[in-house]
């Protein structure tokens, strides 16, 4: 097990720029996720890190030693691909064994280390089958048996449980985390699911267009947004955003969106003073607004009513998603699914001060 890397990393396809001067330091043991969208550069980023691509600038180290020229196989790394990648003419035990079978290990420590890596994937079972009896989870536990036998110094995983259905993905979440937990071994997960990196991650590297965009815990990245990207790629349902100007009344500071005006807290004033009469961008996330007539909870610092009609209805059991129609602006908020509601309703919404996010307009990146 060792440390990753990644300075000024940097690679391109012709003229797109695929990885984009990232650096980012992934500690002994530590399971980081890339999160983002489809070609935001995170699968480029594990392959360079792989040795299967090679940058066109920047450096790859483990731990102390450079390995950005090094070959895929000098770098004691193991990957794990969306689509298992399992030989279809070997057993579970021979795929299990191949990487072992490679580097010439004995017959007898072949058995023992695939029975160790079977026994912790509970595949103990399936050793006598081949792939075309095994289901998609089991194809998948034996991929990842097969990149943890040779107990690699970093384990690259690249989406590898968006082949599975839903209910299998959850199981899988667990028992892979579980299961790194118990190995230590340094782990680069990618995946465009934040579901699965947030409830995974030690912390998450949120990427696009080429590069990271913060790197923090599921907490941080969710609570605290470093720039509009991130507010608005984590969470679901997603966060609700509009343009409001700063202003200025009887010595308070106000954000002007319009259909509605909210008085910012004094802590916020402060951070907002050099942005008087200028136009920001707001956001709050559904679960922070709250429907006026029920009860709010007590220790909400209530801005608002907001007053709208509810447009369309996400009825989602525990969770009832109302989209609300403030005249100019389209707004989720989030309900327990115990309220009844009907499409064209007028009702008066508030939310938590406390919970506003505020980005400068030509940057995005938060101010609070």
């Amino acid at each position: 097990m060792v440390g990753v890397r990644l300075v000024n990393l940097t690679k391109k396809f012709g003229k797109v720029v695929a990885v984009d001067r990232i650096n980012l330091e992934i500690r002994d043991g530590e399971f980081i996720v890339l999160l983002g969208p489809s070609g935001c550069g995170k699968t480029t980023t594990l392959r360079c890190i792989a040795g299967l691509e090679i940058p066109d600038e920047g450096r790859v180290y483990f731990g102390d030693e450079d390995v950005t020229f090094l070959p895929p196989k000098d770098r004691n790394v193991s990957m794990v691909f969306q689509s298992y990648a399992v030989w279809p003419h070997m057993s579970v035990f021979d795929n299990i064994a191949f990487p072992l079978k490679i580097k010439n290990y004995p017959e007898s420590q072949i058995k023992e280390r695939v029975r160790w890596a079977a026994e912790l994937l509970k595949i103990e079972e399936l050793l006598d089958r081949y792939p075309h009896q095994l289901s998609g989870g089991q194809r998948q536990r034996v991929a990842v048996a097969r990149a943890i036998v040779v107990e690699p110094r970093v384990l690259l995983m690249d989406e590898p449980l968006s082949n599975l259905d839903a209910l299998l993905r959850v199981m899988m979440r667990s028992e892979l985390k579980k299961l790194q937990r118990r190995i230590k071994v340094t782990t680069i997960y990618v995946t465009h699911d934040q579901v699965e990196a947030m409830t995974m991650a030690d912390r998450v590297a949120v990427m696009n267009a080429g590069r990271i965009m913060q790197v923090g815990t599921s907490e941080e990245i969710y609570n605290k947004p470093a720039n509009l990207f991130v507010a608005g790629f984590i969470g679901s349902p997603r966060m609700n955003f509009f343009d409001a100007t700063v202003t200025e009344k009887d010595g308070k500071l106000f954000l002007d969106a319009g259909d509605f005006e909210l008085a910012v807290t004094k802590g916020q004033a402060t951070l907002l003073k050099d942005y008087e009469g200028k136009t920001v961008n707001v956001g709050i996330r559904p679960e922070h607004m709250y429907v006026k007539e029920r009860a709010v909870p007590p220790d909400v610092v209530v801005g608002g009513p907001l007053g709208g009609v509810i447009d369309f209805i996400e009825a989602l059991g525990s969770d009832t998603i109302l989209h609300v129609n403030t005249g100019s602006k389209l707004l989720l908020v989030k309900i327990p699914g115990s309220y009844k509601a009907k499409i064209g309703d007028k009702l008066e919404i508030v939310l938590d001060l406390r919970q506003l996010h505020v980005f400068d307009k030509s940057s995005e990146k938060a101010l609070f």
